[in-house]
């Protein structure tokens, strides 16, 4: 079962260690990373997407994707 995940958060370095840790955890980048300007905060917030691939089961939504 392949299974997705978006991050997001804050363009820093705070976020590219949250992509290090998902690609650390066995995540794959899936696509380009995003940017977009958060007008409230007044600072630019960054998304790239993860999937990865796990042991065929049942898919459950109220398991958090990282207990996979």
């Amino acid at each position: 079962m392949l299974i997705y995940r978006f991050l997001t958060g804050v363009d820093d370095s705070a976020f590219c260690h949250k992509v290090t840790k998902a690609l650390s955890e066995g995540w794959q980048l899936h696509g380009s990373p995003s940017y977009a300007f958060d007008a409230a905060r007044q600072c630019m917030v960054a998304g790239q997407a993860v999937t990865k691939v796990v042991p065929d089961q049942p898919y459950d939504p109220d398991r958090k994707l990282i207990d996979y």
